[in-house]
């Protein structure tokens, strides 16, 4: 038997991206990893005016990101600026950690609590959303998605406001035709991608009648080693379960570019709502991601590592605009592959919370 080629996640980074960072070996190196500004978010983060407020922040992506605009910002010389993490912070030990690192912790229901009660900021980085269970529970959904986003609009009417939404505000489009574009029809599909264009358009009032400052972020998949669509597959294929390809192919980015993303649109927002589509520039097989995780594990051969067939449509989007604007991810596909795999051998954590990235009635 000829000796087995070199793992990708055994190397440094990946010879076509000699920038590319080393795997970050535990979960200290990954939060320091997310939380490494880049040159041209520190430039950007020296020309803020006015505090930075983030909503949401105590959910998968708001830590690291409180994070990184507390270190962009300090790298930048803007030490007169403060980061408030907004959340109802029912993890004490989440809301420490940030405060050690510089952040301002804020306890706070957005539901229920009088929004004159939030920090007054320039700046705002809307992340609260809710997904899961939305199906059973749409009047919730609603609430959060649509209803919530007026409250804030309100409130930080004279703010720039950087907002996530999703890109499930498209319809399942051909595999073939490279995903759409921000210009392209919405047509979302389920109570939950309804809700995230009421998000959409009720910031687009604010910003049409009060001239408030706007920014869509339409995210699909954000890849940060404890969850993501690369880690479902992965842990899928390693337990030795099929991976169904019904869904055949996927947008994935590396989280610590979708959160540099986020902060640098503020400077992007405007009265006419700047959209755009944040998220890697591949569409990616489903069933060659299986077979690189089969490679990986050393598992390849085996028979069942994929069941189904590919339907033909997927959820995808263009982000050649995002890339033109703020560069390409710095960790490619496959380095994140890698990573991956290196990071579930190792038996380092996993949030526990699947992405359902294969549902195609939009019931999450």
């Amino acid at each position: 038997m000829p000796p087995a080629s070199p793992s990708l996640s055994s190397l440094p980074g990946s010879p076509a991206f000699p920038g590319t960072p080393a795997f970050p070996a535990s979960e200290q190196e990954l939060e320091d990893l997310l939380a490494t500004p880049s040159p041209a978010l520190v430039a950007d983060a020296a020309r803020l005016e006015g505090d930075l407020v983030i909503l949401g922040a105590g959910g998968k992506m708001g830590p690291s990101l409180a994070r990184l605009a507390r270190r962009a910002l300090d790298a930048a010389g803007r030490t007169d600026l403060a980061v408030h993490a907004v959340s109802r912070w029912s993890d004490r030990a989440a809301a420490g950690a940030l405060a050690a690192d510089g952040v301002r912790p804020v306890a706070f229901d957005l539901l229920d609590g009088d929004p004159a009660g939030l920090p007054d900021a320039g700046n705002v980085v809307f992340m609260v959303g809710a997904k899961f269970g939305s199906a059973g529970d749409p009047a919730y959904a609603w609430a959060v998605n649509a209803a919530l986003p007026d409250r804030v609009a309100r409130r930080y009417r004279d703010a720039r406001i950087a907002a996530f939404s999703t890109g499930n505000v498209y319809p399942l489009v051909d595999t073939a035709a490279g995903g759409c574009a921000e210009t392209d029809p919405v047509g979302p599909v389920g109570e939950y991608a309804m809700s995230c264009l009421g998000r959409e358009r009720v910031l687009g009032h604010h910003a049409a009648a009060h001239g408030t400052r706007v920014a869509l972020l339409r995210l699909n998949y954000a890849v940060d080693l404890r969850y993501g669509v690369l880690a479902d597959i992965a842990a899928t294929v390693r337990a030795g379960e099929p991976v169904d390809v019904t869904t055949g192919h996927v947008n994935v980015v590396w989280q610590g570019y979708a959160n540099e993303v986020a902060l640098r649109a503020l400077h992007h927002a405007a009265a006419e709502p700047f959209t755009v589509n944040l998220t890697g520039p591949e569409t990616a097989s489903v069933r060659r991601l299986a077979a690189l995780f089969a490679a990986e594990f050393g598992t390849e051969g085996r028979e069942g590592v994929t069941t189904g067939t590919e339907s033909g449509t997927a959820l995808l989007s263009d982000a050649s605009r995002c890339h033109a604007l703020f560069g390409y991810p710095p960790v490619p596909l496959r380095t994140l592959v890698g990573w991956q795999a290196q990071w579930l051998r190792r038996g380092l954590p996993l949030s526990g919370r699947p992405t359902k990235f294969h549902v195609r009635d939009g019931r999450f």
